[in-house]
Protein backbone atom coordinates (compact mmCIF):
# COMPACT_ATOMS: atom_id res chain seq x y z
CA UNK A 1 0.00 0.00 0.00
CA UNK A 2 1.36 3.16 -0.89
CA UNK A 3 2.13 6.20 1.40
CA UNK A 4 0.09 8.93 1.32
CA UNK A 5 2.40 12.41 0.64
CA UNK A 6 2.84 14.75 2.60
CA UNK A 7 2.97 18.79 1.97
CA UNK A 8 7.04 18.86 2.58
CA UNK A 9 7.65 15.15 0.62
CA UNK A 10 6.48 17.08 -2.75
CA UNK A 11 9.20 18.49 -4.92
CA UNK A 12 9.24 22.62 -5.15
CA UNK A 13 7.35 21.52 -8.84
CA UNK A 14 4.81 19.41 -7.64
CA UNK A 15 4.42 22.03 -4.91
CA UNK A 16 3.72 24.70 -7.34
CA UNK A 17 1.85 22.81 -9.54
CA UNK A 18 -0.54 21.83 -7.32
CA UNK A 19 -1.09 25.47 -5.74
CA UNK A 20 -1.62 26.29 -10.08
CA UNK A 21 -4.45 24.44 -9.91
CA UNK A 22 -6.18 25.52 -6.78
CA UNK A 23 -5.55 29.17 -8.13
CA UNK A 24 -7.43 27.91 -11.68
CA UNK A 25 -9.91 26.29 -10.31
CA UNK A 26 -11.40 28.48 -7.97
CA UNK A 27 -10.97 31.25 -10.49
CA UNK A 28 -13.10 29.52 -12.79
CA UNK A 29 -15.39 29.25 -9.80
CA UNK A 30 -15.61 32.75 -8.97
CA UNK A 31 -15.50 33.58 -12.50
CA UNK A 32 -18.57 31.14 -13.65
CA UNK A 33 -20.25 32.30 -9.90
CA UNK A 34 -20.24 36.13 -10.85
CA UNK A 35 -21.75 35.81 -14.49
CA UNK A 36 -24.30 33.48 -12.92
CA UNK A 37 -25.37 36.43 -10.66
CA UNK A 38 -25.42 39.48 -12.89
CA UNK A 39 -26.61 37.89 -16.22
CA UNK A 40 -30.58 37.92 -16.53
CA UNK A 41 -31.85 34.54 -16.10
CA UNK A 42 -33.43 34.84 -19.76
CA UNK A 43 -29.80 34.79 -21.14
CA UNK A 44 -29.11 31.58 -19.19
CA UNK A 45 -30.32 27.95 -20.61
CA UNK A 46 -31.80 25.92 -17.07
CA UNK A 47 -32.28 27.95 -14.09
CA UNK A 48 -29.92 29.34 -12.64
CA UNK A 49 -29.62 27.47 -9.55
CA UNK A 50 -29.04 24.80 -11.22
CA UNK A 51 -26.37 26.05 -12.88
CA UNK A 52 -24.82 27.69 -9.62
CA UNK A 53 -25.07 24.40 -7.71
CA UNK A 54 -23.04 22.16 -10.96
CA UNK A 55 -20.10 25.54 -10.65
CA UNK A 56 -19.40 23.84 -7.53
CA UNK A 57 -18.30 20.57 -9.36
CA UNK A 58 -14.30 21.05 -10.05
CA UNK A 59 -13.48 22.12 -13.33
CA UNK A 60 -16.03 20.64 -15.34
CA UNK A 61 -19.10 22.94 -13.82
CA UNK A 62 -17.79 25.67 -14.39
CA UNK A 63 -16.20 25.02 -17.87
CA UNK A 64 -19.69 23.16 -18.67
CA UNK A 65 -21.25 26.73 -17.67
CA UNK A 66 -19.43 29.08 -19.66
CA UNK A 67 -19.91 26.60 -22.69
CA UNK A 68 -23.54 25.22 -22.53
CA UNK A 69 -25.32 27.45 -20.06
CA UNK A 70 -25.31 30.94 -21.40
CA UNK A 71 -27.55 31.70 -24.23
Amino acid sequence: MSEKKRWQDLSPWQRISGILLAIIQVSLLVAALADIRRRPAEQIRGRKLWWVMAAFVNYIGPISYFLFGRK
